[in-house]
């Protein structure tokens, strides 16, 4: 599925499923909770799809990631393919890549294909054999980031929005307190407690929303970058091996 089309959906299905839920709290005891948060206003609604939309994507991330990392410890691949690069037995090596199926071994493989294709034509030279190899990586990462990088601007972008659609939600509570107060020159009590009530709920619902957005954009992209560092010190151990090995498996 194209990722507009994802977005899109996602967007339609949260709200639809934060204004159902918006609406049945208006049905619940005036003295629940739920129906508290519903005097919060329209806004809380949105609020909530933004809320359920960090939580989706959170969840896609997890999968992803988890994914992305592969089929066993990472630290006992990278050290199971260094013993089989020392030794030459690079087949053996592409075959471990095949197996582990992580993001690291994507990139690892696309070195060892190169280093054959560099063999198959006789490249000897090990200044050509590691800027070659060099490039395998860099082409091999940039095919591979996107996939580990998703959805990562949309959360940094639901973390501000949230923040702003809060600040909405609050203004329009505190304007409805003011304009209870400015009835006949007395405060209307029940008006001035719903603009406060309003102005509250939206100002912790646009916190919460922004706390969990920042929260996880870090998160990820901090795992983002550990895939990274892992890649480039893999990558750098294996060339350096390849460009001067004069041997094949």
């Amino acid at each position: 599925m194209k990722q507009g089309l994802f977005t899109a959906i996602l967007i339609v299905v949260t709200y639809l499923v934060s204004l159902g839920f918006y609406i049945w709290m208006g049905t619940t005891p005036p003295d629940s909770m739920f129906h508290a948060v519903y005097q919060g206003g329209p806004v809380v609604s949105v609020l909530m799809a933004l809320i359920l939309m960090v939580i989706a994507y959170i969840v896609e991330r997890i999968i992803a990631l988890n994914k992305a990392a592969g089929k066993g410890s990472i630290p006992e691949f990278v050290k199971s393919l260094k013993q089989d690069v020392d030794q030459g037995l690079i087949d053996n090596a592409i075959a471990k890549c095949d197996d582990h199926q992580s993001s690291l071994a994507a990139v690892l493989r696309a070195v060892f294909d190169r280093y054959k294709s560099l063999q198959l034509h006789n490249v000897t030279d090990r200044a050509k054999k590691v800027s070659e190899l060099e490039k395998a990586v860099e082409e091999a990462t940039i095919m591979e980031m996107p996939l580990l990088e998703k959805n990562l601007v949309a959360i940094s972008t639901i973390a501000s929005i949230s923040t702003m659609v809060g600040l909405l939600g609050t203004t329009m509570g505190m304007i409805r307190a003011f304009t209870a107060m400015a009835n006949s020159g007395a405060p209307d009590a029940v008006q001035l407690s719903l603009g406060i009530s309003e102005a509250l709920f939206n100002t912790a619902l646009g916190i919460l929303g922004g706390i969990m957005g920042i929260v996880t954009y870090n998160v990820f992209t901090n795992k983002v970058d550990r895939f990274t560092y892992m890649i480039d010190e893999a990558a750098f151990y294996i060339i350096q091996t390849l460009g001067s090995s004069k041997s094949e498996d």
